[in-house]
């Protein structure tokens, strides 16, 4: 099984990255490795390009980067190879709903992320200063096209809600994921890891066969059963084990589970 894996796809929170968001010294190493390997790196992440560029530095390597859940695909040269906005006026529609107050939205844009509210919890994830979050009244917008639509709250069942509410009227234009139980997250409906990954290994001359990926977010689902080897992390939602319950499950993110396997199955 595993002389035909040429292909390495990671997330990034909650797999790659340990719960102070940090690539750890054991990863790098084994990063290093694979690179020099020969083995084709993917990071396929729903966080924002310029995000996700300061965190993967520490790996020093040449790696793909998946941003956004598929929205955007750079080379390891950093050339955009693929871009796709929700429209304006989806966005737009979707404000018009009678959305919770007690809710942080956030529109993800090419160089700034605007946000209804100061959220600490969110703001703790950013690594990157030059892309800072900038809080505006969503009513006063002249321009609504994202790269992604994302809605955050303490309490689960009020985003279950709100995700109901949305594809009620939307389930055509938009899909939707939860990277985390206080994280919702709408994209447009053609925008997907697991697409974005098939045409980077296209181009490459591989094919999804030749992949093994880490994951532990519903955002993860297509990419983990779309590949030869999908493997959950261990600090994944039950609710995600369960419904890719043919899949393995492995150590957590603060066990540096993906590199370990790595190290004992791959290198």
């Amino acid at each position: 099984m595993h002389s035909n894996i040429k292909v390495i796809v990671s997330d990034l929170d909650g797999t790659l990255l340990n719960s102070n968001h940090e690539i750890t010294a054991e990863t790098k190493a084994v990063f290093d490795q694979l690179h020099q390997k020969g083995y084709l790196i993917i990071i396929a992440t729903g966080r924002h390009h310029l995000d996700a560029k300061a965190i993967i530095k520490g790996l020093n390597i040449p790696v793909y980067l998946v941003t956004s859940n598929g929205a955007r695909i750079h080379a390891p040269n950093n050339e955009l190879l693929f871009a796709f906005d929700i429209k304006s006026e989806i966005v737009a529609s979707v404000f018009q709903l009678d959305i919770d107050s007690t809710i942080t939205t956030v529109l993800f844009k090419e160089k700034v992320w605007l946000t209804s509210k100061t959220n600490k919890k969110i703001n703790s994830f950013q690594r990157d200063l030059s892309y800072p979050p900038e809080v505006v009244d969503f009513n006063s917008l002249t321009d609504y096209s994202a790269i992604k639509l994302f809605f955050t709250h303490d309490s689960h069942e009020v985003l279950v809600a709100l995700k109901d509410q949305i594809l009620e009227t939307h389930s055509d234009v938009l899909s939707h994921a939860f990277s985390l139980p206080f994280c919702l997250e709408f994209m447009d409906k053609s925008v997907d890891k697991s697409v974005a990954i098939e045409k980077i290994v296209n181009r490459e001359g591989y094919s999804l066969n030749n992949a093994i990926a880490f994951g532990d977010g519903f955002n993860d689902e297509r990419m983990l059963a779309a590949v030869a080897k999908g493997l959950i992390m261990g600090n994944a939602p039950d609710s995600l084990k369960n419904k890719l319950n043919h899949l393995e499950v492995i150590a957590t993110n603060n066990d540096n589970a993906v590199a370990t396997y790595l190290a004992q199955n791959i290198l």
